[in-house]
């Protein structure tokens, strides 16, 4: 008699087990927390730094850094005065429920109002982790092509919001910013979009504001 055992959809299960302890967990401690995702270079870090010094007034924000090698983005993001937990996967290409169970063990949780998750950098993985957030971010760069929706559909319809970033240099590169945003909401009708530039500081409040809003509303739950 043959057995057949699907090792992917175990390891998802238990993902989700996990995920579940955690999400429960940040809210036993009144944590709000979100999952930032995008491609290498989409400028997910720059997004922390440009909007935490903003956010800081009003919450006490810690952040968990997920690379496949080096410190470089949590120094970045350190540099800040926030308290950083650093997680280097050394080569998996995504965080999962259990690396972000560590982290959170090893924050104080008591201590922090917003927890910002940056991802590794992927536009296929990330996506098939629940973390245990309460929302997920997709963030966009217009050099990266308008065509990104449609090939990597799975990260437009599990965010709840989809950033495009870099639009200072939409006059220099062959993105089709409708495009894009038609082809993401074909995917996901209630995904929200904020179009910005972390380079400039455009949109960087409607960002903050849009964070400062899922906030509220989840304190009058």
């Amino acid at each position: 008699m043959m057995h057949q055992i699907n090792v992917g959809e175990d390891l998802r299960d238990r993902n989700r087990e996990i995920a579940a302890e955690n999400r429960e967990m940040l809210r036993s401690h009144g944590v709000f927390s979100l999952n930032i995702m995008s491609a290498p270079g989409a400028g997910k870090t720059s997004l922390l730094v440009r909007s935490i010094p903003m956010l800081s007034e009003k919450y006490r924000i810690g952040v968990i850094e997920g690379d496949l090698q080096t410190t470089r983005d949590a120094e970045r993001v350190g540099a800040l005065g926030i308290d950083v937990y650093q997680i280097e996967t050394g080569g998996v290409c995504h965080l999962d429920a259990s690396m972000v169970h560590s982290a959170l063990h090893q924050l104080d949780l008591d201590a922090i109002d917003l927890l910002l998750i940056e991802n590794v950098g992927n536009l296929v993985c990330p996506a098939e982790f629940d973390l245990g957030v309460d929302a997920r971010v997709m963030l966009l760069s217009i050099t990266e092509g308008d065509d990104k929706p449609k090939k990597y559909p799975l990260m437009f319809s599990e965010s709840s919001l989809l950033i495009l970033n870099k639009i200072d240099l939409l006059e220099m590169v062959d993105f089709d910013l409708e495009k894009a945003k038609k082809e993401a909401t074909d995917i996901n009708s209630g995904i929200e979009m904020i179009e910005l530039s972390c380079r400039t500081g455009e949109g960087i409040e409607a960002w903050t504001g849009w964070i400062e809003n899922l906030i509220s509303e989840s304190r009058k739950g």
